[in-house]
């Protein structure tokens, strides 16, 4: 016998989706890189114009941070039972994969320029960088009150975060170049960046990928969750004990729990499925609302098929 509160939406509830925030910000960052190609053009400047692919490739992650927003707002079907709730899992995977690409080929770049200089208008760069730096705290903003919400968000919010940073990188390189010309502070500053990035991006690739791959949520320990489920009344013994995230703040669980075989004499099963979706939604750090437990008597295990754990 399963039970599961049918009260929750699957896939989420649509306000916090915040595609609002993520339009705006993309909408900056394009202008951003308009203007920055504009300057590369006009001043010849090649890390104007490498910060520029950096602003267009954060661009597509916000595009494609945007298409997952709007996907998370439709609704379960009998096809897609969590409707597209994971979108934003994808997604964010995704821009961590290509953040840590991009970050890569900076600090490939960083290095190759320490030994090959590149000459570079310093005045012109700090105007540009200037006006990209704007852009980018204008879209920090925007993210920054739903940069928590989901991993979409943070992956957004990343984006932004890289740009800006790139933009402060022009901007030092240039005011340092201008007053010493010295050409290789280009290189040293985003190689600085990378290494301040880097972090982040893989910190939140990892979580991404640990929820594809349907890990236990972070904070979630099963072996407590099983100890509990155990001290309960007439629980004799818990195996196929499950839990995964479909999406940020959607973890579920599932069990196979052996009771005492009176319970499915004297009407206790209902009391039972109570117990226990009370237990696992109030009793951790994780509160599992989605929970589907199989109550089973003990003189089941001889028919049970597949491995117990």
């Amino acid at each position: 016998m399963s039970g599961h509160d049918h009260s929750h939406s699957h896939a989420g509830a649509p306000g916090e989706s915040h595609q609002g925030r993520i339009a705006v910000a993309l909408a900056i960052t394009l202008a951003v890189f308009v203007f920055q190609v504009i300057g590369s053009l006009l001043t010849g400047s090649l890390a104007l114009l490498f910060d520029s692919a950096h602003v267009l490739t954060d661009a597509g992650g916000l595009a494609m941070a945007l298409l997952a927003a709007r996907l998370m707002t439709r609704p379960a079907t009998s096809k897609r039972t969590w409707g597209f709730a994971r979108a934003e899992v994808l997604a964010a995977t995704a821009q961590a994969a290509v953040l840590l690409a991009v970050g890569l080929i900076v600090l490939v770049e960083g290095v190759q320029r320490l030994f090959n200089p590149t000459e570079i208008a310093s005045n012109e760069m700090i105007i540009f960088g200037a006006i990209g730096l704007l852009g980018n705290i204008i879209s920090m903003f925007v993210l920054m009150g739903g940069r928590g919400k989901n991993f979409n968000m943070r992956a957004a919010f990343l984006e932004v975060v890289n740009d800006a940073l790139g933009s402060v990188a022009v901007i030092v390189a240039a005011i340092v170049i201008s007053l010493t010309g010295w050409m290789q502070a280009d290189a040293v500053v985003a190689m600085l960046i990378g290494a301040m990035i880097l972090p982040r991006t893989v910190r939140l690739l990892l979580e991404t990928i640990g929820v594809l791959l349907e890990s236990t949520p972070s904070g979630l320990d099963l072996d407590e969750v099983r100890a509990h489920i155990l001290a309960l009344d007439h629980v004799r013994g818990v195996h196929d004990l499950h839990a995964s995230q479909i999406a940020t703040g959607l973890p579920i669980l599932s069990a196979h729990v052996v009771v005492d075989e009176e319970c499915f004499h004297d009407g206790h099963v209902p009391l039972m499925l109570d117990a226990l979706q009370s237990c696992v939604a109030s009793h951790f750090d994780v509160s599992i609302e989605h929970s589907t437990f199989q109550l089973e008597p003990v003189t089941h295990a001889e028919h049970e098929l597949g491995a117990h754990h």
